[in-house]
């Protein structure tokens, strides 16, 4: 098969979805690889490196849409590409299917196959790490003076205590905002709603993190007394309740920062998505910080860790075929979004009142030995397609 490798053109995206050492395996399994002139040079990979792997550079977009069988990137399909796009085509990314109806009706009607990536992670993603430790970072510049923030410290200076953090949610990207400000001396308090979470961080620490039971009840009452609160909740979509509103925002002192790595509308009610270019505002006094895209920022190092996460899926796809693929990996199948004109995404059915099939069903692997894996979210749709 002829896999492409596209350059990533969403506003502040500096990340490639495979570096030299995963284009040299595709190419050691017998297929041509093409990569867009340029596509991982700002994440340190130069067209010259590709070329040696075995890949062909291919000036544009349009080249690599045309030639290649199955082609990824890291984000969304832009609606600049929607007209590439055709028949019988894979693409595999992160497509963010639920909240991007344009995107999912261009994928419907080129009847091509699309694999939204961020659900295809056995393991969880390296990018929900790296989201995680880098937004920590960004939430501690946002405290310096200069930046409208308190200009308080992590650790505190002799006689100047040191800051009060407030994390939502014990996932990869919690406890990776955790590892990263605990060891700089911050006081951190680590909520979640899964008793058995709050318990391996507390043994994992020494019991020098704060645990918490998150609710609207617990939160408000440490918002008052907190400097940096980072929100790592993956709120559902369609929600029409706030976990923190805007007056709860208000009770924050003045200077203190939000970071919400999350990026979902609907959780905290002053939050609006900014950009690497522009990324705060200030809003109730209270420094916002919300990046869409914080692994970018540390293209090289989250290009490394991705790409070599994904490359199982890639070689799966093109080795053994998508159906084949889909039936040794659970987590592969249930990333499934768009297969022949049909939806395949649950999340997407639901919130946006579309019609789907499950993926084994429209494969007809159903009766197969299939690996299992759990469904991507809590939101279920019994919106059924009739084969």
């Amino acid at each position: 098969m002829n896999f492409g490798v596209l350059k990533d053109i969403k506003d502040g995206e500096y990340r490639v979805i495979a570096t030299p050492v995963e284009v040299s395996a595709i190419v050691d399994d017998g297929h041509n690889v093409y990569v867009q002139k340029s596509a991982g040079e700002l994440a340190g990979f130069q067209d010259q490196e590709y070329i040696s792997a075995g890949a062909k550079i291919l000036d544009t977009m349009e080249e690599i849409y045309h030639t290649c069988d199955l082609v990824a990137k890291v984000k969304e399909i832009e609606s600049v590409e929607y007209d590439l796009l055709r028949e019988e085509q894979i693409v595999f990314t992160c497509i963010h299917p639920a909240g991007h109806p344009e995107e999912v009706k261009a994928l419907l009607d080129k009847k091509v196959t699309a694999f939204t990536a961020e659900d295809s992670h056995r393991y969880g993603s390296p990018n929900a790490e790296a989201a995680g430790k880098q937004g920590a970072l960004f939430g501690l510049e946002s405290l310096l003076s200069i930046n409208g923030g308190s200009g308080k410290f992590v650790s505190g200076l002799a006689g100047a205590p040191g800051i009060k953090v407030v994390i939502l949610g014990g996932g990869i990207v919690g406890k990776s905002a955790l590892q990263v400000l605990q060891s700089l001396g911050a006081w951190v308090t680590l909520m979640d709603i899964n008793i058995l979470t709050l318990r391996e961080v507390g043994k994992l620490y020494n019991e020098k993190v704060n645990t918490a039971i998150s609710s609207r009840y617990n939160i408000k009452k440490l918002l008052p007394e907190t400097d940096l609160l980072i929100n790592c909740v993956k709120w559902p979509k369609g929600s029409k309740e706030f976990l923190i509103d805007r007056e709860m925002v208000k009770s924050m002192p003045k200077g203190s920062v939000i970071v919400d790595i999350s990026n979902d509308y609907g959780c905290i009610e002053t939050f609006r998505e900014t950009t690497h270019a522009e990324p705060r505002y200030v809003e109730e006094g209270v420094v916002h910080y919300c990046v869409g895209n914080i692994p970018g920022a540390i293209s090289n190092s989250t290009s490394i860790a991705y790409a070599a996460s994904v490359l199982p899926h890639l070689r799966n796809i093109l080795n053994l075929g998508v159906e084949e693929a889909c039936i040794r990996d659970g987590f592969l199948r249930r990333s499934l979004t768009a297969h022949k004109g049909y939806l395949t995404h649950e999340e997407t059915s639901a919130l946006q009142n579309r019609p789907w099939i499950k993926p084994e069903d429209l494969l007809e692997i159903s009766d197969k030995n299939l690996d299992k894996a759990p469904p991507a979210t809590v939101t279920r749709s019994n919106n059924f397609i009739k084969k």
